[in-house]
């Protein structure tokens, strides 16, 4: 066995400073680690994360093209990842807030998860990258 620890997952993404604001504004990815502008190959990163250690790479590269989902489910028809699952606090504020208030698309509202004591909703960021939203009972 190989002791592992999760480090930090990556997005492609069109516009690097618009999501990184948006992420910054909708969950706190404030601190960026790291940065690196490759002009040679397009490709711009940052590697943002909070106080809580939650990580997130955004990679920009020039012609990329987005992929979109209608649903958890269809995203899964692709063998790659799927969605980013966020653990929140409070489900339905959290919903209420990015999709009202910060122009996350509606995937598919709060509802019962599989496990007790676990609820769920989807959203998309801007770019149409699908996030799962979690509330669970243990906080």
């Amino acid at each position: 066995m190989i002791p592992v620890r999760f480090h930090h997952i990556s997005l492609s993404v069109a516009d690097l400073s618009a999501q990184e604001a948006w992420y910054g504004d909708a969950f706190g990815l404030t601190h960026a680690e790291e940065r690196l502008d490759l002009p040679e190959a397009g490709v711009r990163t940052v590697v943002l994360s909070d106080a809580a250690g939650l990580r997130v790479e955004f990679v920009e590269r020039r012609g990329s093209g987005p992929v979109s989902h209608t649903d958890p489910f269809t995203a899964t028809a692709a063998q790659t990842f799927t969605h980013l699952a966020l653990q929140v606090a409070d489900l339905d504020a959290a919903f209420t807030r990015l999709t009202a208030e910060r122009g996350a698309g509606l995937v598919s509202p709060p509802a019962p998860g599989a496990t007790e004591g676990m609820r769920f909703a989807y959203v998309t960021d801007p770019e149409g990258n699908l996030l799962e939203l979690i509330e669970t009972s243990e906080g």
